[in-house]
């Protein structure tokens, strides 16, 4: 019976290589996203679906490319258009729409949500996060979707070590990093609106 509670709690462990500082940053915000919808914020997929569009859109150029009803050497001239569109949609047009929105709208965003139900503001949260190569420092950082709006809250953010949230063995200590991130939604939540000038 003891052997079944510690293979349960084993594997709600969430463990990471230290050395790897991509897998730190990922366990991290994926921690990040979880504490902030587990407080009633509904994530807003708005922009990953029209990525995803996007992305759609240039894979039907080549899937109709690929299965066109003639074989080759009568469908030459179709071909010819379809290759010539496929770079064109996929490294200009629609890559430059995804570079830009990713330029000005996602910057360092992990998740952004809807306003809380019930709540008197009308925009809803970005939570980005940064963890510089070679540093073990993270930042977190809470701000408004709409920084406009007057409802729009100031933005509030942290800095600390990864090192207070894992073990030497990689585990990180959830209890800790909960705590410190439900303090800054709890300090974003009491920051007054921005005044409008």
């Amino acid at each position: 019976m003891e052997e079944k509670k510690e293979e349960s709690t084993n594997k709600n462990v969430k463990k990471v290589n230290l050395l790897d500082h991509n897998s730190i940053k990922h366990m991290l915000d994926e921690s990040v996203s979880d504490i902030v919808t587990s407080r009633g914020y509904k994530e807003d997929v708005r922009l990953s679906n029209m990525k995803l569009i996007l992305g759609t859109v240039i894979i039907a150029v080549a899937l109709v490319a690929q299965f066109y009803n003639k074989k080759f050497p009568e469908n030459r001239d179709f071909l010819i258009g379809c290759i010539a569109l496929y770079p064109f949609l996929n490294f200009n047009l629609l890559n430059g729409v995804m570079q830009l929105i990713m330029y000005t709208k996602e910057k360092n965003a992990i998740l952004f949500t809807y306003p809380l139900e019930g709540s008197f503001t009308s925009t809803g949260l970005v939570v980005s996060s940064k963890l510089p190569r070679f540093s073990d420092e993270y930042t977190l950082t809470i701000d408004s979707a709409d920084p406009k709006s007057i409802s729009a809250g100031n933005s509030v953010q942290f800095t600390k070590s990864v090192t207070q949230w894992f073990t030497k063995e990689g585990v990180l200590v959830e209890g800790l990093f909960w705590k410190d991130v439900e303090a800054l939604i709890k300090d974003y939540a009491k920051e007054e609106p921005k005044k409008k000038k």
